[in-house]
């Protein structure tokens, strides 16, 4: 697999306020790559960074060689990047399938356009039985669905997912990682993953790292994360 993003020396900051300090990661076309870490860690404030939403940034951030950093967040979208925000994200007035439209607001492509909905149901049949219900009256689990299903009406080629499973019962959380599992296989879609279950997080990556403070401690495969008595414990509660 060839290279698809490359962070380097990345600085993140909310006005005077810093919160990455120089970190450094990559990720290579088609793969799972999972950013752990605690509460105020860091890792929504990567995510942002990279979409160059809310926050000042310097250093390098190059996709598929191209930079990134310091353009519109909007020219980003259209190089293949879309960011599912912790919280969701979704216009709770409109309907569901209005949601959906949003998320292809950048295409001209119309035809593919609708049959892009019929992909997303495929994989979200919940949503196609809700499409025309208000968003702001499903329930949580299909608000993620239908956060994620947006994001994927862009045809990206990464996609930055915040905290999936934050608040949803156990079995809506395995059904929505069953899914991205899928899109990453089938559609190639690269995924850099910010999650609270780190034991979620490793089953899914390629992939990990960690992050304290703004700074990246570790990075490795998931299987040197479950190697470290020290993070074994303190994220996974072993």
């Amino acid at each position: 697999m060839s290279g698809l993003l490359e962070v380097k020396d990345l600085h993140a900051s909310y006005g005077a306020t810093r919160v990455l300090h120089g970190i450094d990661l990559a990720m290579r076309e088609g793969s799972v790559t999972a950013l752990l870490g605690a509460n105020g860690a860091g890792k929504t404030t990567t995510l942002r960074a990279l979409c160059q939403m809310m926050v000042s940034t310097r250093g390098s951030i190059q996709l598929d060689g191209k930079r990134t950093d310091g353009r519109a967040t909007e020219d980003i979208v259209r190089l293949g990047v879309a960011h599912v925000p912790d919280g969701r994200g979704t216009f709770q007035g409109l309907s569901t399938e209005e949601n959906l439209r949003l998320g292809a607001y950048l295409r001209k492509d119309k035809a593919a356009v609708a049959e892009d909905f019929e992909r997303i149901y495929a994989y979200f049949p919940r949503l196609k039985e809700r499409r025309r219900q208000q968003a702001g009256t499903l329930s949580g689990g299909e608000q993620q669905m239908l956060a994620i299903g947006r994001a994927l009406m862009s045809r990206p080629r990464l996609l930055l997912l915040d905290e999936p499973s934050f608040g949803l019962a156990p079995l809506i959380v395995r059904d929505i990682f069953d899914i991205m599992r899928r899109i990453n296989k089938e559609e190639k879609v690269s995924i850099l993953l910010v999650e609270q279950n780190a034991a979620l997080a490793l089953d899914i990556a390629d992939k990990v790292y960690l992050l304290e403070t703004g700074r990246i401690v570790l990075s490795g495969t998931p299987q040197d994360v479950r190697d470290n008595d020290a993070v074994r414990r303190v994220y996974l509660g072993e």
